[in-house]
């Protein structure tokens, strides 16, 4: 199954769906674009989001949910759909293939069968390009740099991806956000213009409420307003950040704030879901509580990668390797401290890239950006970089003042991170 394959997940069975859910995305090219439980919003769904696949579980009224695939067609009839069911009756069967359902798939959902069945509905499509990769920047708690990290990013991607594509920076922090503030960018649209409506959003519109940066990062601002952060929804989220993925190359979201469906809903969208956390307890145990509730809910923590921000400060004895074996996995990235190079740049609104391009962070910003978009260059200058430092703290042999037996080594003790 080759390219990112789009879902629209219907069902009714919310004791069911959190293994649906992390059946359905430990496929790595699924992306889960949209949920809805209500048969009837069929076609105002498909037409929302942009998807290469519709799948319906049928459960527990057949009848009722085929009925309303077969008027779906109807509207929409070369969306492929599939269809989840226990039951393996005949008349069933038949009456949804007469609806016009690509695959029938009994419960439990068998991953294999999925794969394939997938990968031959998708072969006879055709699409002008592959979306935009989506990519969260998330936080394991206020305050660890996932604004600093989000907007570094997307203007450090921009360069990367050249002026004949574009880059989108979404601010999801709806209360406090401050992407704008860290790019100096100002405009009368915000991401509250585009989620007042549940039809399909417009590009033009959309392209209304974009601000556009001198980077060329295109910057979509949060609201201007507590009471407009509070009516927007996770569809309407998802809505969003689904057609800005069909304008441009990448899409960095600074969020989601909170862990509720709207959050979720854009980590099961998200090509990368990155978790900024520090060398700190209270961070790191945040950042595993967060990650266990969201393995409750279905979502595929497999698709969770960390990154350690701040490093070089002081960590009270709590190291790296101690930090991932907790998590169990490895950093994606590790990100200096810098806060005198920060603090200014967010005070004048300016990138790092434009005043401090010579520093670590920005450096190591960059590195990121490049380990997203070009993993094998990135890597190719790791192993020369590697290669330049072995030469410079080759082993030189002990002398007898300096032996390793006549240092005593540095005890660290234990770190407590659960409870």
């Amino acid at each position: 199954m080759a390219g990112t394959v789009r879902v629209i997940l219907y069902t009714t069975n919310e004791s069911s769906l959190p293994d649906l859910r992390r059946a359905l995305t430990s496929l790595p090219q699924i992306r889960l674009v949209a949920e809805f439980e209500e048969p009837s919003m069929f076609a105002q769904a498909v037409a929302q989001f942009p998807a290469e696949l519709l799948v319906a579980d049928l459960d527990p009224n057949p009848a009722l949910v085929i009925e309303c695939l077969k008027q779906l067609k109807d509207t929409a009839p070369d969306m492929p759909i599939f269809a989840l069911s226990s039951q393996s009756d005949g008349a069933v069967v038949l009456s949804a293939m007469r609806a016009g359902i690509r695959e029938y798939l009994l419960k439990p959902l068998n991953i294999e069968e999925f794969e394939q069945a997938v990968g031959r509905c998708v072969a006879t499509q055709t699409r002008d390009r592959e979306p935009g990769k989506l990519i969260s920047i998330i936080g394991s708690a206020g305050g660890v740099g996932c604004t600093t990290i989000a907007t570094n990013l997307a203007v450090e991607l921009a360069e990367l991806v050249g002026p004949h594509q574009k880059v989108a920076l979404v601010d999801l922090d709806f209360r406090f956000g401050h992407v704008a503030t860290l790019l100096d960018v100002h405009g009368q649209f915000t991401v509250a213009d585009l989620c007042s409506t549940p039809e399909e959003l417009d590009p033009q519109m959309v392209q209304k409420a974009l601000v556009e940066h001198s980077s060329g990062v295109l910057v979509l601002r949060r609201p201007h307003s507590f009471a407009q952060a509070e009516m927007i929804t996770a569809a309407h989220c998802a809505n969003v950040l689904t057609t800005l993925q069909e304008m441009c190359a990448y899409v960095v979201v600074d969020g989601p704030t909170r862990h509720d469906p709207g959050g979720r809903s854009v980590l099961d969208a998200a090509d990368y879901a990155f978790f900024v956390i520090q060398l700190l307890v209270t961070s790191v145990r945040n950042a595993d509580r967060v990650v266990q509730e969201l393995a409750v809910q279905g979502f595929n923590t497999d698709r969770i990668a960390f990154i350690c921000n701040r490093m070089g400060r002081e960590s009270a004895h709590l190291e790296v390797d101690q930090v991932e074996t907790i998590l169990n996995r490895k950093l994606f990235m590790t990100i200096a401290d810098d806060w005198r190079s920060v603090s200014s740049s967010i005070n004048v609104g300016h990138p790092l890239k434009t005043e401090y391009e010579r520093s670590r962070i920005r450096q190591d910003i960059h590195s990121l950006a490049l380990k997203i978009h070009a993993p094998g260059e990135y890597a190719a200058e790791a192993a020369k970089r590697g290669g330049l430092l072995s030469k410079f703290f080759r082993k030189q042999p002990a002398s007898p003042s300096t032996s390793a037996d006549a240092v005593e080594p540095v005890k660290t003790p234990p770190v407590a991170i659960g409870g």
